[in-house]
Order: structure tokens, then sequence, then C-alpha cells
């Protein structure tokens, strides 16, 4: 019974998300959290200067990112590659292609390219006009 209540839930969800658009246009939802991949949750910056800005990073083979933290909500989609991304408490999280990510806050971190081909991936910041989307350690 749950079973048959869940698939009636989402198959009305992605009928209503279809239904936004015009007849052949696919939507399909990459993220929806509110919480970091650390379990932060998030907040957006209190601010009348809000800016978003969209970025595509690329992290070539044996490269890193250097160790930083984002006092903003950032996410990124990885489109090549894998990414690996260190804590400061040593732990690891890994990206592939076509993967998400909800980057963490306040909290040091190094991304590298362990792998044979660039890494790619698009990053959305919400910031605030004139600070910074990252602080160097």
């Amino acid at each position: 019974m749950k079973k048959t209540i869940l698939s009636i839930l989402v198959f009305l969800f992605c009928v209503l998300v279809n239904a936004q658009y015009q007849e052949g246009v696919q939507v399909e939802k990459l993220l929806q959290t509110d919480t970091t991949v650390i379990g932060q949750k998030l907040a957006y910056p209190k601010t009348d200067n809000a800016e978003f800005t969209m970025a595509k990073v690329i992290v070539p083979v044996g490269k890193q990112t250097g160790w930083h933290k984002h006092e903003i909500p950032v996410f990124a989609y990885v489109l090549k590659g894998t990414l690996i991304v260190e804590l400061e408490d040593g732990s690891k999280n890994i990206y592939q292609s076509n993967s998400t990510i909800s980057e963490v806050f306040d909290t040091h971190h190094n991304g590298y390219n362990a792998g044979t081909e660039d890494v790619e991936l698009i990053a959305i910041y919400l910031g605030v006009k004139g600070e910074l989307l990252s602080e160097k350690k």
C-alpha cells in the first residue's frame, strides 16, 4: 500500500513538473536538498546585494583546488572526470561525472583530480556582490 501511494505521488510530481513546459521538454531534477554534503543546514546570505555566479571549473589531471572554504551556499555538477574532495577532518568524498555536490561551508576542503582526465564542473555560488566566492586557508 505504501509503495503504491509513493509511486502515485512520484508520478504526479513528474506530471506537474513536466506540465510547466511544452510537450517533449524533459526536466530531470539533479539535486534538491536543504543541507550540505556533511549535513550542514543551508542558509542564504542576508544581504540587499545578492549576486549569483555560475562558473565552469576545470581541474587538470594531478592538480588540486588548494585548501579553501566558502561562507556562502555553493552547488556543483560534475560534467566530466572524478573529483575527490578532502575535508579538514581527513574524510573524503568522491564525485564522478554526472553527480551533484552541495558543498560544505565554513569548513576548509581541498578538491583534487587523481584521475586520468580533466575534471570539469559547473559551480553555482549564491553570494554577495563584492565579496569573495571562496577564501584560501
